[in-house]
Parts: C-alpha cells; structure tokens; sequence
C-alpha cells in the first residue's frame, strides 16, 4: 500500500493556549481557542483542506500527535508551542523526525516581549514562522502551508 498524503492537517496548540480569551488579554487578545479552531477549520476549507486541531499543556502528548501525524500521513502541522517552544528541543527533534512541512505560529509578537521568548526551537525545526498578527497568524499559517504543499485555493 503506497503512503499517500492524506488533506488533513494537524493545528497543534501547547500550553495555556486553552486559556485565550482569559489569559492575559491585553497580550493574547479577547478570541478563545474556538474562535482558534473555527478560523482554522474555514481556512483550510478554502484549500480543500481539513483542519484536525488539538491542544496540550503536555509536552509527550504534543509530541505523540506529531509521531501520529506520520502516521497518519498528514500533509502538515501549524503548531504554536507556547512556552514550549522556547524550551523544547524534543518538540523540534519530533518535528524533524517526521518531516512534515510544518508552520509555527505565535499569537504574540514574542519579539517584544521577555527575552527568553525570544529564541524557538520549533522554528528551527519548521520552514516559517508566523507572530504578532493575533489569531489571523493561524489564517497565514495555513495559507503558506496550502502554498508549500500545493493545495490550491477552491473557488
């Protein structure tokens, strides 16, 4: 049986990130995770593509949706870490591991924020990286994955 790419992908969301909304509006914003989901899910609609999103605030069941992605043979991952991605070479290691083409994205400009936000392993591991643009980053996320993997926008 031949590994086809399946039109899923995967929107991997890391810690706290189930707490938009609540946490820290004046840096996160007033949308919550659905507001998160539902954007992504009519995002990758637009490219014949569905949207499987989960979120965890623990690092191996981040990583164990990464190993089923290959599994699955998704055709790419828009994953926002949170603090993870600041300190998590395993999320890196899996992400090359399974050679997904895979978008990482921020809600926040972690540019300006602590300097310690300021280095990403998982940016490291994907080929972009989106921050500051709020939860539209998930929107550009998934149009620049569509154009990686060559989904086209339907009419």
């Amino acid at each position: 049986m031949a590994n086809t790419t399946t039109n899923t992908i995967y929107v991997l969301n890391g810690p706290n990130l189930n707490l938009l909304g609540i946490r820290e509006p004046e840096t996160y914003g007033h949308a919550t995770l659905a507001d998160v989901e539902k954007l992504c899910a009519a995002a990758a609609a637009q490219y014949g593509l569905t949207a499987d999103c989960r979120q965890s605030n623990s690092e191996s069941e981040l990583i164990g949706y990464i190993h089923e992605a290959r599994e699955k043979h998704v055709a790419g991952i828009v994953i926002n870490g949170g603090a993870y991605s600041h300190t998590s070479i395993a999320l890196h290691d899996a992400i090359v591991g399974v050679r997904i083409p895979t978008v990482e994205v921020h809600v926040s400009n972690v540019y300006t924020r602590e300097s310690f936000r300021h280095h990403s392993f998982i940016a490291k591991a994907a080929f972009a990286s989106l921050c500051g643009f709020g939860i539209e980053g998930y929107r550009l996320a998934i149009s620049g994955l569509a154009a990686k993997i060559g989904a086209n926008a339907i009419a």
